[in-house]
């Protein structure tokens, strides 16, 4: 098994090979509002700013599907959007998870520039690179929370009540990309 340094085909890439600014822009919007419609999904947690979404899901899935320029794209059209006051963001939180939301842009841009390196094609360097994408994910939402809640509390109120659930969130993304891959009829190829 080879996996090469320079770009491959993404996942969107492979299942629509012309690409043109109107496909690019109806991918980019629609998986920011995947997004949005992921952070719909929501468990306040009383102890916490941070509530649980299925929102790291659906980023993980975006930096994957679309790559990383494309992917960072779509979730910084997410973000402004919802700065825009449009309602795409978990409906609990407020600014002390802003650093999250940040995260989700630099998540999406990892995981996508992995993806394009084929760590997309089997499970194993999938899970790799969703970890890549967790670990990018909370760097910015845990700093940005250590403001409100103090750098003493923010691993505990923002990182370990997550961990089981972003563990089975990554399993199902890192399972869903190489399956995918598969139901194409490519797997673990050199460059595509």
């Amino acid at each position: 098994m080879q996996y090469s340094a320079s770009p491959r085909l993404t996942l969107s890439q492979a299942v629509l090979p012309q690409t043109g600014l109107a496909k690019d822009a109806l991918l980019v919007l629609g998986f920011s509002a995947l997004v949005a419609l992921s952070a719909q999904v929501t468990l306040p947690l009383p102890f916490t700013p941070v509530p649980i979404t299925a929102q790291t899901f659906g980023v993980l899935l975006t930096g994957a599907v679309l790559g990383s320029r494309r992917g960072a794209l779509s979730l910084g059209i997410y973000l402004g959007i919802g700065a825009l006051g449009a309602p795409v963001f978990a409906r609990s939180g407020g600014p002390a998870t802003w650093g999250y939301l940040a995260g989700f842009v630099l998540a999406a841009f990892v995981v996508g520039w992995l993806a394009e390196r084929g760590w997309d094609r089997s499970y194993r360097r999938s899970l790799v690179a969703m970890l890549a994408g967790n670990v990018a994910l909370y760097v910015p939402g845990l700093l940005w929370l250590a403001q409100y809640v103090g750098a003493d509390k923010a691993i505990p109120l923002g990182l370990l009540p997550f961990i089981p659930g972003d563990i089975a969130k990554l399993l199902l993304a890192a399972a869903t990309l190489p399956s995918a891959w598969r139901l194409l009829g490519w797997r673990n190829q050199g460059t595509l």
